[in-house]
């Protein structure tokens, strides 16, 4: 097989990509692929967030559009797929993004909070992963599917996570096991484990109310950036780029891999 030369490695032109969560690592990793050609539909639970996100990346020229949709139920992902296909032709990527992270601990944690969790993090991993890659094995072409799954696979970040953390191992556990399956139709599917990264959601979350009254959330983030060795949080564009690897013929030889980008945070 011929070496493809760098300048088409990274070449997304023709593709099309499904990003969930529109906003914060969602727009990071949407932006990267964007520019290198694919067209990209943005998803979001939000209008608002779908309708600023699409007038960014339009405004730099680039084929984006933005549907409002619910990952967690079933007729708001196909309804998705459908919206994708009609407006771009087909579909060849999908970046798992969406995800949330309220901070309750356990034994004030009700299982309906456990429930709203694991329901937009790993249920929907899954409609989305079972009805894109239907239609990807469809098409005949193959296609990539990155998941967000988070530092929390591997180690706890903080109390209150529990159920984070719970649905995070689960896209661990569910990405290497759709990678098995889907690799007989050139489907390969991967994971990004991002760290701290500062989006508004970060932003909102460091300024809320801590979860333990006496908690000083001041000093809770002084103790994370001290485990970090590269003495920064990350921005959403260090997510983008390796998205953007993930996405494109460089990563043509892996399946069933999990990225870790945290700035060395485990190491800690």
């Amino acid at each position: 097989m011929a070496n493809l030369p760098n300048s088409k490695l990274l070449d997304l032109t023709g593709k099309t990509v499904i990003v969930t969560g529109a906003v914060g690592i969602g727009f990071g990793i949407a932006s990267r692929l964007a520019e290198a050609g694919a067209n990209v539909m943005v998803a979001s639970l939000q209008e608002p967030e779908v309708t600023d996100s699409v007038g960014k990346l339009t405004a730099l020229g680039y084929k984006v559009k933005g549907v409002v949709v619910n990952v967690a139920l079933e007729d708001d992902v196909k309804r998705m797929i459908d919206e994708t296909v009609s407006a771009f032709g087909g579909i060849d990527i999908l970046v798992n993004n969406a995800g949330i992270y309220p901070s309750v601990p356990i034994r004030q944690m009700t299982p309906a909070d456990f429930d709203t969790v694991i329901a937009v993090n790993l249920r929907g991993v899954f409609l989305t992963t079972k009805y894109v890659s239907e239609k990807m094995i469809e098409q005949g072409k193959g296609g990539k599917i990155i998941n967000i799954s988070s530092i929390d696979a591997l180690h706890p970040s903080s109390i209150g996570l529990a159920h984070y953390d719970a649905s995070k191992h689960g896209v661990w556990g569910f990405t290497k096991n759709a990678a098995l399956e889907l690799s007989a139709h050139n489907i390969f599917v991967n994971a990004i484990a991002p760290g701290g990264i500062l989006t508004e959601g970060t932003k909102k979350s460091q300024s809320s109310q801590p979860v333990v009254p006496s908690i000083d959330m001041q000093k809770v983030m002084e103790a994370f950036m001290a485990k970090i060795p590269m003495h920064r949080m990350g921005e959403p564009d260090d997510i983008g780029k390796v998205a953007l690897f993930l996405a494109s013929d460089m990563s043509s030889y892996m399946t069933g891999e999990q990225i870790v980008v945290d700035g060395g945070y485990l190491l800690s």
